[in-house]
């Protein structure tokens, strides 16, 4: 048998003692990794944190802008539904208007008159508590956008002469204009 061929046997205490000739695992190699393994780690929790944060902070925005679009939307509704309602009671008015002015000179103390005109006034201020305007338009120059043209008659050039039926507005919308009658010169 030769020497080659015996087993070997190494004692670990010795190995591991200074001065020992076996080499030693680098005590910085693993570590080193196992830092660099820690460092990616926390740099790519730090970027999720960051996608997370802008993420939530894109859908608060978004949750803000939904809930301000709704809340326009709902008061856009009640807006129609108000100008609807206010556009189908306008004819009653009118017919009060016209009724009251056509009045007999004798009725004119009769009590049930003097009803009909607080009846009257009642449709007048509860259109005012919800907006509605009369459009200024006797003596006025006439303007497209708030009148409707109906007659023209001899009178100032481009002015309304008379009201043939009253305009109003609901806040700046015109919710039906003023039908007038507009001033031409005879020349």
């Amino acid at each position: 048998m030769r020497e080659d061929d015996e087993p070997r046997m190494t004692d670990r205490r010795a190995a591991s003692a200074p001065g020992s000739n076996e080499p030693k695992p680098a005590e910085g190699s693993a570590q080193a990794e196992g830092d660099k393994s820690l460092e990616e780690q926390l740099a790519e929790s730090q970027a999720k944190a960051e996608g997370f944060l802008q993420s939530w902070q894109r859908s608060a925005a978004d949750f803000q802008n939904f809930k301000r679009r709704t809340e326009a939307e709902r008061q856009d509704m009640a807006r129609m539904a108000n100008a609807a309602l206010i556009i189908n009671i306008l004819p009653l008015i009118d017919d009060f208007e016209r009724a009251l002015q056509n009045v007999d000179p004798q009725l004119a103390g009769l009590t049930w008159l003097d009803g009909i005109r607080l009846i009257h006034r009642k449709f007048q201020s509860l259109l005012e508590l919800n907006g509605v305007t009369e459009i200024p338009a006797d003596g006025e120059p006439f303007d497209p956008n708030i009148h409707e043209a109906v007659m023209f008659g001899e009178g100032e050039d481009g002015r309304v002469i008379s009201v043939a039926q009253k305009g109003y507005k609901l806040g700046d919308r015109v919710i039906r204009p003023a039908m007038v009658v507009v001033g031409k010169s005879a020349g």
